[in-house]
């Protein structure tokens, strides 16, 4: 003969913690500590300077989406891309921007 659960009076409530549907409360980016800044490397060519400064603009994007949870390049859409930078404080990123955001996230 197998046991049959029955409905008890456990409240079905978590009892500690938050509850399942809510995000963790992620410390705001000014409150985290800043990196020194190198200066970069002197001679290259414009197109260089542009393009690096643009990867780091994406991969700043790309963790502030990542801890905002946005995961795949699909939920990553130009207006989340757009929202988050605003929040971060970047200026608004081009196209491109955007395209080379959604290639970092898996």
């Amino acid at each position: 003969m197998t046991a049959v659960r029955t409905h008890t009076s456990r409240s079905h409530t978590r009892p500690t913690g938050r509850p399942r549907h809510q995000q963790p409360q992620l410390p705001a980016m000014s409150t985290l500590p800043a990196l020194p800044k190198k200066p970069l490397p002197a001679g290259r060519p414009r197109a260089w300077y542009v393009a690096h400064n643009r990867q780091l603009k994406a991969m700043r994007l790309a963790i502030a989406l990542l801890d905002t949870g946005v995961y795949t390049a699909e939920q990553a859409c130009d207006h989340t891309i757009h929202a988050t930078a605003q929040r971060i404080g970047v200026h608004p990123p081009s196209p491109v921007t955007c395209r080379l955001v959604r290639s970092l996230l898996p």
